[in-house]
């Protein structure tokens, strides 16, 4: 059976930036209008968008979820919109998608901003004219389905770098609700703490709860809270679970449940990719002036060799003068093979 309003997933809190948004929350409930819902990661956006759907007029009818980053896009249109029996490889019957199971209710499509632009394109249709085609069907299916929807990102910046569709950002931002951070609910981390850690007593049959030692509570509410009340209920319920002694207060906190003396070191990030150096010379045997002749001694006899041992030929391939190419045969001691023309 459907829940009413009072069985609702508790959003608790006394800040005003808390009672603002409860209140805006109230106001565009009743309107059968797209909502955005956006906040970071943690502040509680699906229950937000429950309680928009269970303090509507829809709160008999269905509310069904999806998280749009969860899926392949292939997968994500199927799941939306369903298929016919032989769409696809392995599709041996037709698929009724959440927009036709959330018919006469509410679609929260929870992180938004992750589904491609072109299952966008279909949401926007539905959204639009309330009419979509299941995956390899022609036939068209007319749905009554409020969407919600939530994000943890900047949508119109999205929008404007071309990963969001601004016809579907026009359509969804009926009215927009933002979700506070924790750090700006002045009083509420106490409160929430408070709440958490009282159930999770429950849940270990504790005969009381003992509340925080004062150190603790100053650290709990001194803390900024980057994951918000997701995180803030997991450190409350593990503060529970840790300690030992049910009758004195708790004055063990611990934020990082990955804090160990034994804690994994970080990879090494692999260091960039660099030319390989250039290969180096081989070393010269003995002295410069050896080397010299013995380059030199090379030359010549290369000559004479191409030249077939005409050693006027020769010469005129080194640009030297007949006689200065004999002088340096001498000079190196080569004798060269009587070839003919001398």
């Amino acid at each position: 059976m459907p829940l009413s309003a009072a069985e609702l997933p508790p959003l608790i809190g006394q800040s005003p930036p808390f009672l603002e948004l409860m209140e805006e929350v109230s106001r565009v409930a009743p309107l059968q209008r797209p909502v955005l819902v956006v906040g970071e990661r943690g502040t509680g956006k699906e229950l937000v968008a429950a309680r928009l759907h269970y303090l509507s007029a829809r709160w008999d009818q269905p509310f069904v979820k999806l998280n749009c980053a969860a899926l392949p896009e292939t997968l994500l249109e199927t799941e939306l919109f369903g298929h016919e029996a032989g769409a696809f490889t392995g599709a041996v019957r037709r698929r009724i998608g959440r927009f036709e199971r959330a018919d006469g209710g509410t679609l929260f499509l929870d992180e938004i901003a992750n589904a491609p632009l072109g299952v966008q394109e279909k949401i926007l249709r539905v959204v639009e004219y309330g009419e979509f085609e299941r995956v390899g069907a022609s036939a068209t299916v007319s749905v009554d389905v409020r969407v919600v929807a939530a994000a943890n990102v900047d949508l119109p910046a999205a929008a404007a770098a071309g990963r969001f569709r601004d016809d579907l950002l026009d359509r969804l931002a009926f009215d927009v609700l933002t979700l506070p951070p924790l750090r700006a609910r002045t009083g509420d981390v106490a409160l929430l703490a408070e709440h958490f850690a009282r159930a999770m007593a429950v849940e270990l049959d504790w005969p009381g709860f003992p509340g925080f030692a004062a150190d603790a509570a100053d650290r709990i509410e001194a803390y900024a809270w980057p994951g918000n009340v997701r995180e803030l209920k997991n450190v409350a319920e593990r503060a529970v679970y840790r300690w030992s002694a049910p009758a004195e207060p708790i004055a063990a906190v611990q934020f990082d449940p990955f804090e160990s003396p034994y804690r994994l070191a970080e990879p090494a990030a692999p260091a960039p990719d660099r030319p390989s150096p250039p290969a180096p010379e081989p070393p010269l045997a003995g002295d410069l002036d050896a080397a010299v002749a013995r380059f030199e001694a090379g030359l010549l006899e290369d000559a004479l060799a191409a030249a077939r041992y005409n050693q006027r030929a020769a010469a005129r391939r080194l640009g030297l003068a007949y006689h200065q190419f004999r002088n340096r045969l001498k000079k190196h001691g080569l004798a060269p093979k009587p070839r003919g023309g001398g």
